[in-house]
């Protein structure tokens, strides 16, 4: 007979996964969750099973603070094979088009800066996109023609690190809804020559760098490894203004009331966090100098 299985148990902070490639994003969740027999726990911004990279892993309380690290800007390297076009825009997808010009260098670098600012992009017909309540790329795949509607997305910096006459590597720093395999084949369609992404990796994510980054042996090794990796709750508001509130004001804004909020670097408007002797109490919007608080942390101070 077995033995019981362990009751799961109340972990907070961020893991910030070095994704490999073949992994899908739900089973890397799964092995995280497994590693620290945790209760609860979800990722920042799905990463395609074909691509590498930055899977920041929330534990707890810190799901809470997903929102804010997912609408954060990203930054991407990838590498584009020029005269092949794939109905999945990547080495997934059966060959739809194909053509035998290649671009210069300086024909890639002179169209560049189309892709750069607030454009409008038509998904990935392969996309996690819902249409009529069914996620574009299940439909693609049950051979059905999927015409998802072209959205504005923002594209801070897009430049070549390196080109060969069959292939280019680019970098890309972009806002939330920014497909990276849109970006290849519009590129090789305004080039005359067709385009797939062959490699992807995902470099930052919101407040995260590969510098922050850990590989999931890391974490695996044992349970003691796994929480020297974890980070604080907070590090996921690193972008969020913080205000810092006294014990007074934390037990008022937990039963979700006001605060007004003193001092001269008080924010006036936006979104803030208070912070008590170095522990997040709860996020909202400040309206008319009053912290009004969305969602409560429940963490000891």
């Amino acid at each position: 007979m077995s033995a019981p299985r362990s009751q799961r148990v109340e972990i907070n902070g961020w893991v910030i996964l070095d994704k490999p490639v073949g992994m899908t994003s739900t089973h890397a969740v799964s092995r995280l969750k497994r590693a620290f027999n945790a209760k609860k726990a979800g990722h920042a911004g799905t990463l395609d099973p074909l691509a590498s990279g930055l899977l920041p892993i929330a534990f707890g309380e810190a799901t809470k603070t997903v929102p804010f690290v997912q609408d954060g800007e990203k930054a991407y390297r990838f590498t584009v094979r020029w005269g092949i076009e794939t109905e999945s825009d990547d080495t997934e997808g059966r060959v739809t088009q194909t053509s035998d010009n290649r671009p210069t260098t300086d024909q890639i670098e002179a169209m560049l800066p189309n892709f750069v600012g607030t454009i409008m992009q038509v998904p990935p017909a392969f996309s996690a996109i819902k249409v009529n309540g069914e996620r574009a790329y299940d439909m693609a795949r049950d051979g059905e023609t999927v015409e998802l509607a072209a959205r504005p997305i923002t594209i801070h910096s897009l430049v070549m690190v390196s080109s060969t006459p069959d292939e280019a590597v680019l970098e890309a720093q972009c806002g939330k809804g920014t497909y990276v395999r849109a970006i290849a084949r519009d590129l090789g369609r305004i080039l005359g020559c067709f385009g797939h992404v062959t490699s992807l990796r995902r470099t930052r994510v919101g407040p995260f760098t590969e510098a922050d980054s850990c590989q999931l042996d890391e974490i695996e090794e044992s349970q003691e490894a796994a929480f020297n990796l974890l980070r604080p709750v907070e590090a996921g508001l690193m972008e969020v203004t913080c205000v810092v509130v006294d014990r007074d004001g934390a037990a008022r804004l937990r039963r979700g009331q006001s605060l007004l909020l003193r001092g001269r670097d008080a924010p006036m408007g936006g979104t803030a966090y208070a912070s008590c002797g170095g522990v997040p109490v709860a996020f909202g919007e400040v309206e008319r100098g009053e912290l009004v608080p969305s969602r409560v942390f429940n963490l000891p101070i």
